[in-house]
């Protein structure tokens, strides 16, 4: 082999070590960023399903919140509805007691909103016919009692249920069973709430 011939067998030698050197490297480096990049992407993944998993979590517990919030306002509905209902067979029951206990209810109404003043006191006709014999002498007492003067009229407001109206100077003072039932709606709601439903 010439001199040449060994020179350009050297070159080429060097050459090929040369580019497997360059194309190991090239390996390791594409080893690299292959390496870098699925642990990136693992990472992106793990980070991606932490998110899911909170947002699902947060799902759950809003979806359980609403839900015990659902249940919560229909059980007070329902509380509400038995409690109206209790008031609403009160109410009528107090329109059907019987003479004697009606109207020594009514007296005991009068006793407190009665004024010193002269003034005059409607009933429903229903009451009236039903007003025991002597009950308007024990009306003018008790307001001559607390310094004052009732007289008896026979005009009934529209709407008027059971119970009365005192009349001061225009003013009225509306002692209606539905007006004193109204006025007390909220202490009786909270009565009957605590009677049914306040655990022993």
């Amino acid at each position: 082999m010439s001199g040449l011939d060994k020179m350009k067998a050297q070159i080429i030698a060097e050459a090929q070590d040369n580019a497997k050197e360059i194309l190991a490297q090239a390996h390791a480096q594409a080893d690299s960023i292959i390496g870098e990049a699925k642990a990136q992407a693992e990472k992106d993944a793990r980070k991606i399903v932490a998110q899911a998993e909170a947002r699902a979590e947060d799902s759950v517990k809003r979806l359980a919140s609403s839900s015990d919030m659902r249940k919560r306002k229909a059980v007070l509905e329902a509380k509400q509805e038995v409690i109206s209902e209790v008031l609403e067979d009160a109410y009528k029951a107090v329109g059907e007691l019987d003479d004697a206990a009606y109207f020594a209810m009514l007296e005991k109404v009068l006793e407190k909103y009665v004024l010193p003043e002269e003034g005059t006191i409607c009933f429903t006709e229903k009451d009236r016919k039903r007003m025991p014999q002597g009950y308007m002498e024990k009306v003018y007492e008790t307001a001559k009692k607390k310094g004052g003067s009732l007289e008896l009229t026979e005009t009934v407001p529209d709407g008027m249920d059971g119970g009365f109206i005192l009349i001061y100077g225009g003013i009225e003072e509306n002692c209606t069973i539905k007006a004193l039932f109204d006025a007390k709606r909220e202490e009786l709601s909270d009565k009957v709430n605590r009677q049914l439903f306040t655990a022993v």
